[in-house]
């Protein structure tokens, strides 16, 4: 159901499968056995796919934090 943006540069559209929206949530997640603690990976998340997309990666301890997506930015740290 979920394919994140498997570019390294982020384009601003919601990462959901399929989904064509705007993102306006960057939800900031990594995963503790391949990344070091400081380390965040992004999905965007347009409105209607936020709790989704929150929702997959909370259910396996991988969302670290949501905040508004600035379009154009690379959030990847």
């Amino acid at each position: 159901m979920y394919d994140p943006v498997g570019s390294t540069a982020l384009s601003d559209t919601c990462s959901a499968k399929g989904c064509p929206h705007p993102a306006v949530h960057a939800l900031l997640w990594n995963n503790p056995r391949l990344h070091t603690p400081e380390r965040r990976k992004v999905w965007l998340a347009c409105e209607e796919h936020r709790e989704s997309l929150g929702d997959f990666l909370g259910s396996r301890g991988l969302l670290r934090d949501v905040v508004v997506h600035e379009p154009g930015a690379d959030l990847s740290v």
